[in-house]
């Protein structure tokens, strides 16, 4: 009982999580464990979800997961997929937009930190706009990979090629922070992110924010 009482009392420095993730639930039953795992460790640490607003594959497991737990979700959608990724009556808040850049821009701005669970093109697409935008200075906030059973050993591997042949510089490696369960992920996300960025544009900001309504930084306790 004291256990759970301590559990259900952790506390945070964050207080939304956008993570991204894969409509298909992957043909092992290790990432739809994966999701159902990251959603508990959300509501235990009492985070609320931001994410792509679909109930089926892993995006559902996450959703009803946290939900389940008593925690709120906002799900962000762009109108033309929902017929497609909403099966029955989705959980929580959904909000409907008109494309794809505003679902990522919408997310972007609800959330103090990004996950990436297994997934393919759009995940892939969603975690390294948020990285990119990192790099540039655009946002402070952490990027986490949760790299289940070695899924993303050969994008990691791509990321150090990238950085030896001199495309991406050794302090931009450090952008993103990966590890193969949630609960190993989560405390580096909370205690060891630091910044790592070029510092290039704060034009480049301002136009981000007023352009798509993106918040460059977050109001995470500091």
């Amino acid at each position: 009982m004291e256990k759970n009482l301590q559990q259900a009392t952790k506390t945070s420095r964050f207080n939304r999580i956008c993570v991204f993730c894969g409509s298909s639930p992957g043909k092992k039953p290790i990432y739809q464990l994966a999701a159902v795992q990251l959603g508990k460790e959300l509501v235990e640490r009492n985070i609320d979800l931001v994410y792509g607003g679909g109930s089926i594959g892993l995006m559902g497991l996450i959703s009803q997961a946290v939900h389940n737990g008593g925690r709120h979700v906002l799900g962000v959608i762009p109108k033309t997929l929902m017929p497609r990724e909403i099966t029955g009556e989705p959980v929580g808040e959904v909000r409907a937009v008109s494309s794809m850049h505003q679902r990522k821009a919408e997310m972007a701005r609800q959330a103090d930190a990004f996950i990436a669970l297994p997934g393919g093109y759009g995940t892939l697409e969603e975690l390294l706009e948020v990285i990119t935008w990192a790099q540039l200075g655009i946002h402070d906030k952490p990027v986490g990979l949760l790299n289940v059973d070695g899924y993303y050993n050969s994008l990691l591997s791509f990321i150090d090629k990238a950085v030896d042949e001199g495309f991406i510089a050794p302090s931009a490696r450090h952008i993103i922070l990966s590890a193969q369960t949630a609960h190993e992920l989560m405390p580096k996300l909370e205690q060891d992110y630091v910044p790592k960025h070029n510092g290039v544009a704060p034009k480049l900001s301002w136009e981000m924010e007023q352009q798509l309504g993106y918040t460059t930084r977050s109001d995470i306790a500091r």
